[in-house]
């Protein structure tokens, strides 16, 4: 047996000795040093107005949606093709998600259905760079500036991804991050939410803070701090910050390491691409992405199947990815569809993820080997 995970944490190796300070420090709850040198990094990094860091890209979105006041009956415009977070951060507020379809080459949003779906209740877009490679933020921010609304962009998966050179996450009015262990930069859980228009800051803080003004009085702005507005526990504990913070001094180089592993993945598929067994992702020139993924696109669900069931049975890891918002059981009673939506389900239906971790170069002969194996008995 091979016995090749999916995905395996990396550490890069300065993890511990970075935790082993933040309790030297004796500060172990949120916004201690780790957690403000995180935040450092990211506004540096991204160019955003003010980097919070949250225990979740959920909170993050949850964040977001709290920022917008959205009110029940509002609409969020979105992809189907997305982790559940991205609609149930507005769906906890009384918004309705309306799904548009997503394209056929990144798999992103379709940014050309968007302005159909647009009614009088809509207040937002919200945007899923899928893979960490951006969507089409031009044209995008453009129907949204024309209707009034704000942009939220999901990039969980983004960081280190640029469109037209712009850092994903620092283009519409909010971008959530994501450090869970299956992201390229990890804390295990964890999350950021940027913030775009100075205007949204001292509400972010108040709302990441339990609705609190805490952190305008450790800054010593007000002599007492006191609940006044909506809000909840977002901050992560210093610990996580700690283990993030030895992350991000190294995530250039881990990306590095990422787009790497994929290159030759990328390389190894395109023989099995020209001759029909699978189609390869498609990365716009004017986007750079960062190695979040390797996915191949099959003929169906059928052979998807006997894909991952080949690959487990030799030991290798390989996973399909969502089932489509729209057509989960709250997604029916919650959600609503504008338009068609075969190009989602088509995807949900037949896409595969291969291993990507860092560490797995020197077993990546093994998984191509197995792949080819299973691929030329579909």
């Amino acid at each position: 047996m091979n016995n090749i995970k999916f995905n395996r944490p990396y550490m890069t190796g300065h993890e511990l000795e970075f935790i082993a300070q933040a309790h030297a420090n004796g500060h172990l709850s949120g916004d201690g040093e780790f957690t403000k040198r995180c935040h450092r990094w990211l506004e540096q990094s991204t160019g955003c107005q003010m980097a919070l860091l949250t225990h979740s890209c959920t909170a993050a979105l949850e964040m977001a949606a709290l920022l917008l006041d959205l009110k029940p009956g509002d609409e969020v415009i979105m992809p189907s093709f997305t982790f559940v977070s991205t609609a149930n951060a507005f769906v906890l507020r009384g918004a309705t998600p309306v799904f548009v379809d997503i394209r056929v080459d990144t798999l992103n949003i379709d940014e050309t259905l968007i302005e159909a779906a647009i009614t009088a209740r809509t207040r937002a877009i919200c945007v899923v760079h899928y893979a960490g490679v951006a969507c089409e933020m031009d044209p995008i921010m453009a129907i949204a500036a024309a209707h009034g609304l704000k942009v939220v962009e999901d990039a969980a998966q983004g960081i280190f991804s640029t469109y037209r050179g712009r850092p994903l996450g620092s283009i519409g009015a909010f971008g959530a991050l994501s450090f869970h262990e299956t992201k390229n930069i990890i804390s295990g859980e964890g999350g950021a939410l940027l913030i775009n228009d100075k205007a949204d800051g001292r509400r972010a803080e108040i709302i990441r803070e339990k609705g609190t003004n805490r952190s305008q009085f450790f800054r010593g702005h007000v002599d007492k701090y006191t609940w006044v507005d909506v809000g909840s526990s977002y901050l992560p504990g210093e610990i996580t910050a700690a283990f993030l913070a030895a992350q991000l001094e190294q995530g250039e180089a881990i990306t590095r390491q990422r787009l790497e592993i994929w290159a030759r993945y990328h390389a190894w598929a395109a023989s099995h691409e020209l001759e029909g067994r699978a189609r390869r992702p498609i990365i716009p020139a004017h986007c750079v992405h960062n190695a979040h993924m390797y996915y191949l696109l099959l003929p169906g669900l059928e052979a998807r199947t006997v894909f991952i069931e080949g690959l487990k049975s030799a030991g290798v890891g390989s996973v399909f990815h969502y089932v489509p918002l729209h057509s989960s059981p709250a997604g029916k009673r919650l959600c609503r569809a504008h338009g068609d939506l075969s190009i989602t389900d088509s995807v949900s239906d037949r896409i595969v993820r291969l291993p990507l971790w860092i560490g797995m170069q020197d077993r990546l002969d093994e998984v191509l080997e197995v792949c080819d194996e299973v691929l030329a008995g579909l």
